[in-house]
């Protein structure tokens, strides 16, 4: 109000004229309107940032912003209060004015009347004027008290609409007991093995937790079994067999609807009952709260949904906190029931072949462990019984594995139906199967296998494409505890056993003590795997056995032989080792140590200038070599390597591996043979066809069966073979090699038949190093 005085009132008490009153009067005006302006602008703006910058925390953002509003409509009280005060002054400074004016014209009147006169049209022009300012000041303080009425609405929506969703924000938000009421009940849902595997009774727990939180009267839960729809109901307290009724009606026609299913729908109902402390009310009023199976989650073992009843009155945020407690049960729920069936599956297939329904191979070792312990106990027999199916491959190759398949289960049907209870069926390989017979002997346990080979022999099955075949079985039977008292020694004797019945002509039943040999398979084993050592110890090495011109008793070549040299320095021949070389996939490093060990003995022949260095050399060759496993190849590098004549190695295969493979062993010859090589045929004479084999095949050499060459000063019939087998070949332009000479009277006898060489224990022993033999 000071400043407004001194602005209409000049420095020396004088008012100031018209003109600069009503210039000073509109900006004041103007900057009033501005002043206005802007501490609503910055009054918002401030609400506005204090808003932004507080949304972390809502109550506090909502007591900035209403604070900044009021603070707003503050100003807005001053500004009326100020204008009211403008008005107040300037209608005092118009009255004062006018006063003073009067008086001037009351004084010029008196004193000069004609100056007075003069005067008039200008004081009335500022009366006029000092009018119109009034007129104009009330016409802008009218307008203003009008946009002040306008800005004092809006800001009072704003505070509504503001407080109206701070109202509606705190009807969604969960209060801090409710969350941790909900943090309680899910802190207990905790899947574990137990759990899984009996799952209605986790069901049960979780049911008792969350009703100590959220009290309820009755939970369902719906599937939809393999045979229909089953409701599994849980009562929460103790109540009558009416409100059983009643409520297993509700609930049963509420789930039927849920799932668009007819009320009158065949349904499997499961009910528990829950002992809380509590009574169920006979005149109940349940609501209900029920969540499905979404449609986007994988089928939960047919699970279609949980649903909650209770007569309590549920705030909205106690029912949005249950329905996410039975969204997580839904889960729980399902996966526990999912879980346990596989978990069910795992265990059955844990023992039991998925294919056929029998034992595999680990139960039926455990159950041949208790066996063994319950027989011996209670004096008890047992036998075993070990299958395998005879020339199955040809079955897969000829109608396929799905009727391989289906032959194999109507094999294990036949098993099922030729043994008791009390014994154990089982397969234990891709066509092989055995049978446990509790306290039954060897005569029994013979019985029962000719029954079952007889059954499935007699058994015609029929293939997808309409063929009708029979399958047999070698088996082979070894009992406790005369055949073994342990694991191992059982199943070694069966498996013989079953191989024996193999040799035999398959189709057939063999027992343990009818095999010819004990031999430990274990032992086998033992056996191949130091004979792997050995040769990649260096410790397999060849002897050399001399072999000489038959007429003139000259050095002719050596043959190497395999020996097996021990760590403390005995050595073993090749009979006691080969058969197992062969079982065991070693013959290839047998064979490469022999042309390696040979080659580098007639290579230092060759280097000391020794007369021995121009004897060939014998070597012997797996019947693998002539599939292409390339071992000539290696030969001839080798050969190079050492500059060694190729025509000086010679290489020899048993005539029964020769004369498996024609179409193999014509490639294997024309091979050798343009590398410079040549070939013998040994223990020519003890096949079925060895004329034949002159007629398609060429040999260089033929070595003549040692049985027969032992024996011709005894045999007329032997003599009359090798003498035969000798006129043959000189015709046929190969050379022959007698075997076995022992003593000088076979020498002698084979010289007379025109034999080219020889070679035996009369002609030189073998040793560890190519020395020529004297002649006989």
């Amino acid at each position: 109000m000071s400043n407004l005085s001194h602005d209409c009132t000049d420095a020396g008490g004088t008012t100031p004229g018209m003109e600069e009153v009503e210039s000073r009067l509109e900006q004041r005006s103007k900057a009033m309107q501005g002043a206005i302006a802007d501490d609503c602008t910055d009054a918002g703006g401030r609400a506005m940032q204090g808003a932004i910058a507080e949304t972390n925390h809502l109550e506090e953002l909502r007591f900035k912003v209403i604070s900044q509003i009021a603070e707003i409509l503050e100003n807005q009280s001053h500004t009326q209060r100020y204008a009211a005060s403008l008005s107040e002054l300037n209608h005092n400074v118009h009255q004062e004015i006018i006063s003073k004016l009067m008086a001037a014209m009351a004084t010029i009147a008196t004193d000069d009347s004609a100056a007075m006169i003069a005067m008039i049209p200008t004081i009335t022009h500022i009366i006029n004027t000092c009018t119109r300012l009034d007129r104009s000041l009330n016409l802008l303080f009218r307008q203003r008290g009008k946009q002040w009425a306008a800005n004092e609405q809006h800001v009072q929506n704003l505070m509504f609409e503001f407080n109206q969703t701070l109202l509606e924000l705190s009807s969604v938000l969960i209060e801090k007991d409710l969350l941790e009421r909900q943090s309680r009940v899910l802190e207990r849902i905790i899947l574990s093995h137990e759990h899984i595997s009996q799952w209605k009774e986790f069901v049960q727990e979780i049911l008792v937790d969350f009703y100590a939180i959220f009290p309820f009267n009755f939970f369902y839960i719906a599937f939809a079994e393999e045979n229909g729809l089953s409701l599994y109901l849980y009562y929460l307290g103790q109540c009558s067999d009416d409100i059983r009724v009643k409520a297993r009606g509700l609930l049963s026609q509420q789930m039927l609807r849920s799932i668009g299913l007819p009320p009158d729908a065949a349904l499997d109902i499961e009910e528990f009952n829950i002992h809380c402390g509590a009574h169920i009310k006979p005149d109940f009023d349940i609501r209900l709260i029920s969540v499905p199976v979404p449609d986007h989650s994988p089928n939960l073992a047919g699970l279609l949904g949980v649903a909650y009843a209770s007569e309590n009155n549920l705030s909205a945020q106690e029912a949005s906190v249950i329905r996410s407690i039975l969204a997580v049960m839904v889960m729980v729920v399902g996966s526990s029931k999912v879980l346990s069936r596989t978990l069910l599956e795992l265990e059955y297939y844990a023992v039991h072949d998925p294919l056929t329904g029998l034992h595999n191979r680990r139960q039926f070792n455990d159950i041949l462990h208790y066996e063994i312990g319950r027989s011996e106990r209670h004096k008890h027999e047992f036998s075993v019984l070990m299958l395998d199916l005879d020339d199955f491959k040809d079955i897969n190759d000829s109608y396929g594995h799905p009727t391989g398949d289906t032959a194999l289960c109507s094999i294990a049907n036949v098993l099922l139906e030729h043994t008791r209870n009390g014994d154990l069926c089982a397969r234990i390989g891709g066509d092989e199967f055995a049978i446990i017979l509790t306290e039954t002997g060897p005569k029994g346990a013979r019985v029962v296998a000719e029954n079952v080979g007889r059954a499935l022999r007699e058994m015609a099955i029929t293939s997808a494409q309409g063929n009708r075949f029979h399958l047999t079985v070698s088996i082979g039977v070894s009992s406790y505890p005369m055949d073994g008292q342990t694991i191992d020694t059982l199943l070694e004797g069966v498996d013989a056993a079953m191989y024996k019945a193999k040799d035999m002509g398959k189709d057939g039943v063999c027992t343990f003590d009818a095999t010819e040999a004990r031999v430990s398979i274990r032992e086998t084993r033992d056996n191949a795997e130091n004979l792997r050592e050995a040769l990649k110890e260096g410790r397999i090495i060849p002897y050399y056995q001399s072999i000489v011109d038959c007429q003139t008793g000259e050095l002719f070549a050596f043959e190497t032989l395999a020996r097996l040299k021990a760590p403390t320095g005995e050595t073993t021949s090749a009979g006691m080792f080969i058969e197992t070389i062969d079982k065991y996939g070693l013959a290839r490093e047998l064979d490469i140590a022999m042309i390696n060990n040979s080659f580098a003995a007639k290579r230092a022949c060759m280097d000391a200038n020794r007369p021995e260095a121009n004897a060939k050399i014998f070597i012997n060759l797996s019947v693998q070599e002539i599939q292409g496993r390339g071992i000539l190849g290696y030969a001839e590098e080798l050969c190079q390597e050492l500059q060694l004549p190729p025509e000086s190695i010679v290489f020899e295969l048993l005539e029964r591996d020769a004369i498996g493979d024609m179409t193999n062993m014509r490639r294997f010859l024309t091979n050798l043979r343009r590398k410079g090589f040549a070939f013998a045929l040994d223990d020519f004479g003890t096949g079925y066809n060895s004329f034949h084999y002159l007629r398609e095949l060429h040999f260089e050499y033929v070595k003549i069966d040692g049985a027969f060459v032992r024996n011709i000063l005894n045999s007329k019939v032997d003599y009359a073979l090798v003498h035969n087998l000798s006129k043959l070949c000189q015709d046929l332009n190969i050379l022959t090699v007698a075997e076995f000479v022992e003593n000088q009277n076979i020498w002698e006898a084979l010289k007379d038949m025109g034999i080219n060489y020889a070679q035996g224990y009369h002609i030189g022993m073998p040793q560890p190093e190519m020395r020529r033999t004297s002649r006989p």
